[in-house]
């Protein structure tokens, strides 16, 4: 039986994929799998018997990767179930940035008890003058599962779009409209862009990528819009932005105390995801995830380990290694765990995953062999 701790709701149609070999605790010591959506897991203590954490949702700066992946901890995401729910957030954003819409609301709101209002408001109304997106140019950064819906919608709605993304391949093109421009140097983004739309993840190498470079070649009043994470821009940048008219407005659906508290910023409280059919989906992804790696030692969308897949396992037995890269323990391997059938292996960054199928059911001394090697963090028989 497999333990499942939940440290934030799932949606009750992810969870009930799981079969009756897996049952909820509410003891995070005693779990095989962590579910989370946003808990913060840094300073918890891992306990041993983990062998997977499934975030519901794309990012991942709440979980220890590093940590995990010491410990032979796979940790997965669910890259793209939740694009549709953020894209059309970034599109209420620009409208909501474009037309003023907030601070008309505002003023209905502040103007309620007045009798005349329907007369008063056509008065008023002039204040809240936008302007429309129609033919205007929007540079998206980062063309992953949602930069790629996000580019589409707004060529479909009339917009002038570029992307651009690192690493950019063929298949990735290949879900881009037709009129959807690309660029290989992001300063085309930041120069020829009315809006600026981030859709890239929080990592040390993207940490305050949008600070004052960026804002110095920016044309007067953009409109940077920021629905990926906080600290993908500089805030005190963006607040000197702010102040001389450089960005007329930054859209936030990630704010802070600094944020928060500048004038023209329009922020939301993390609401990209927060539809009923976003987190079904995740929760369903993630649940799959689980379940094949658990299962089968197949690893799909694993953010510290490599993906790895032999399907389901039709041969005698099958043995699942979280090694160091540099340990050469997949030259070893064969010598102690006899003749293989299939074997899948990969790295990412320091880390290597090894999966193989064996002619023979695998020998207990043959897996402590394994696990006493130099480099092994996680032995795991699965058949």
């Amino acid at each position: 039986m497999y333990k499942i701790n939940c440290l934030n709701p799932i949606a009750a149609i992810g969870m009930d994929i799981f079969t009756d070999a897996y049952e909820k605790t509410e003891n995070f010591a005693d779990a095989q799998v962590a579910m989370v959506r946003s808990a913060v897991m840094h300073d918890m203590d891992l306990p041993e018997g983990l062998l997977a954490v499934a975030r519901a949702g794309a990012g991942v700066n709440n979980i220890p990767l590093d940590k995990c992946a010491e410990k032979g901890i796979v940790v997965f995401n669910t890259p793209g179930a939740n694009a549709n729910g953020v894209k059309e957030l970034v599109l209420a954003g620009l409208f909501m940035a474009t037309r003023n819409v907030v601070a008309g609301a505002n003023w209905v709101t502040e103007n309620k008890a007045d009798e005349n209002i329907s007369k008063t408001m056509e008065k008023a109304k002039k204040a809240f003058a936008g302007t429309e997106i129609l033919g205007k140019k929007i540079g998206v950064i980062g063309l992953g599962a949602i930069g790629a819906m996000v580019a589409n919608a707004c060529d479909a709605l009339g917009m002038a779009v570029t992307g651009y993304d690192p690493f950019l391949n063929d298949a990735m093109r290949a879900k881009l409209a037709g009129t959807v421009a690309t660029t290989d140097d992001i300063n085309d983004i930041y120069k020829n862009s009315d809006f600026i739309t981030i859709h890239v993840p929080a990592m040390d190498s993207t940490k305050k990528m949008v600070g004052k470079a960026a804002f110095e070649q920016m044309k007067d009043g953009a409109v940077v819009l920021n629905f990926a994470r906080d600290v993908l821009v500089d805030d005190d940048a963006m607040e000197e932005a702010l102040k001389s008219g450089k960005v007329a407005k930054y859209v936030t659906d990630f704010p802070n105390y600094k944020t928060a508290n500048m004038d023209g910023v329009i922020a939301m409280p993390h609401l990209g995801a927060s539809t009923e059919e976003s987190e079904d989906n995740c929760a369903i992804m993630a649940a799959k995830e689980v379940r094949d790696f658990i299962e089968n030692g197949n690893i799909k969308n694993s953010v510290n380990y490599p993906a790895a897949d032999l399907g389901v396992c039709t041969a005698a037995g099958r043995i699942a290694v979280c090694c160091k890269a540099s340990a050469g323990v997949a030259e070893k391997l064969a010598a102690i765990i006899g003749e293989t059938e299939k074997v899948v292996s990969g790295t990412k960054g320091d880390w290597m995953y090894i999966l193989a199928d064996t002619k023979a059911a695998v020998a207990d001394d043959a897996v402590q062999a394994v696990a006493a090697m130099d480099g092994v963090v996680k032995v795991r028989v699965i058949k």
